[in-house]
């Protein structure tokens, strides 16, 4: 009995490598046919749609990314190449530029080109969700962690923070980031490491990592490459003689671009302020006033754009008043320190929302302009004070120190010669006879006081 059960165990053992490795042919001859079918699925693209952005995200600059795509979309493109240069941007721009990549019908290429360029913070959420990503010589990736764009620079900058508001855009990034590269087949651990650590690689790190798919000297280079190479939910790629067609910004997105920048917002404002003051010193002059104007309101646009704290700008306004006061009331310099605090503390109100990087306001932007309108408001100030110390020359009081000649004696009142007027004067030194010389001691109405010089 035990005799039989030993060898059907041992019968048992016999056979089953030999299940095991039919098992695996078959799994492996299933697998050879599912990667034949994906190769055969060819893509043939002869159209393509080339675009270039470089600069910060913003909603400009996703209004321009979400035209291109939807041209490419809807005008019989087979490809869209984005040559990509970017420091990083908002949040909410960059999804909504993702959001049109992963729904396109038509592949999105991400080329961060020439050499020299980056695809930071927002740029690696962009590249990841892109259909390719290919990167030239000489370019990096990563550095995605998020932060506060209204966050003054400091030393303690490096330290992670333990806020609770910047733990959940942490944290969400994270699980952004990792969705979309799970998605496209990416390094997804690198992906969760350059939102966390702040990780960067170069591109020949990225191409050995899988973050991008390869390096590529130019564009046509970049053709050449994408040329056989299979893109999930496309097939195998076939490009034969194609035909190229650029898509370039407006002049209306390449101006708004421009001004969609916290610095470039904060310099207006405060251009705008001192056109105020220039123009409330100096009623009349005009021109300082409309460019003031003209400033404030395209600095408003900018901050509203950027989804600018409103109690950030009250305080910078108020800030500007009281600069305005300081010229017309000598408030020994309070007024004006209030300012500057009032300005700092909006500066650093102004934006509480998260950003990629490339967003920040510029320590030393704040500062200079800051400098600025202190200088002008002293100048002014002084300006004032001097008009004010200055003799007077014309009307009435202007006589006061003149000199005269008596035309009728003085006993006490009498007749004086001043600059061509003749003026009843009353003389404080007793009796003066004519054609003493005298001067003008005060005057009250048309009555002077002299004495005898």
């Amino acid at each position: 009995m035990n005799k039989k059960i030993i060898l059907t165990l041992l019968l048992a053992f016999c056979l089953f490598p030999l299940s095991f490795a039919k098992t695996a042919k078959e799994s492996k001859t299933k697998s050879k046919w599912m990667d034949s079918t994906a190769i055969s699925k060819e893509y043939r693209v002869k159209n393509i749609l080339v675009a270039t952005f470089s600069g910060v995200i913003s909603p400009i600059s996703a209004e321009y990314i979400n035209q291109a795509i939807d041209k490419a979309n809807s005008q019989k493109f087979d490809m869209l190449v984005v040559n990509l240069d970017t420091p990083g941007g908002l949040d909410l721009s960059m999804r909504l530029i993702i959001k049109k990549i992963l729904s396109s019908k038509v592949p999105i290429v991400m080329y961060v080109s020439p050499q020299g360029a980056r695809a930071a913070s927002a740029g690696v959420f962009i590249s990841m969700a892109s259909h390719i990503a290919a990167m030239s010589p000489g370019t990096n990736i990563g550095a995605a962690h998020p932060v506060m764009i209204g966050k003054m620079p400091s030393k303690d900058d490096k330290k992670e923070s333990s806020s609770a508001i910047e733990d959940k855009v942490l944290n969400d990034a994270s699980a952004y980031i990792k969705s979309i590269t799970e998605k496209t087949g990416r390094n997804v651990q690198w992906a969760i490491k350059a939102v966390e650590k702040s990780d960067s690689l170069s591109a020949e790190e990225a191409v050995r990592d899988n973050v991008v798919d390869f390096m590529a000297n130019d564009l046509n280079d970049l053709i050449s490459k994408i040329d056989g190479r299979i893109i999930k939910d496309f097939g195998k790629v076939k490009i034969s003689n194609p035909v190229f067609e650029y898509f370039e910004q407006t002049d209306r997105q390449k101006f708004l671009a421009t001004i969609t920048d916290p610095n470039i917002a904060m310099i207006l404002m405060s251009l705008g302020a001192a056109g105020l003051f220039i123009e409330l010193y100096n009623p009349g002059l005009i021109f300082p006033g409309v460019v003031g104007a003209v400033a404030l309101v395209i600095a408003f646009y900018s901050f509203q754009t950027l989804s600018a704290n409103f109690a950030g700008i009250a305080l910078m306004l108020l800030g500007f008043l009281f600069f305005v006061v300081e010229i017309k009331v000598v408030s020994f310099g309070l007024l004006t320190i209030s300012g500057i605090v009032s300005i700092i503390l909006g500066a650093l109100m102004l934006f509480d929302q998260s950003s990629f990087g490339g967003l920040s306001i510029s320590m030393s932007i704040l500062g200079s302009t800051i400098l600025v309108l202190v200088a002008i408001v002293v100048a002014l100030t002084w300006l004032v004070v001097k008009a004010h110390m200055k003799r007077i020359v014309t009307g009435s009081e202007s006589l006061n120190g003149k000199k005269g000649l008596v035309k009728t004696a003085l006993s006490p009142s009498g007749k004086v010669l001043i600059e061509g007027e003749l003026w009843n004067a009353v003389s404080v030194e007793g009796d003066i006879p004519k054609d003493v010389e005298v001067v003008v001691q005060s005057i009250k109405g048309f009555r002077i006081k002299v004495k005898k010089v």
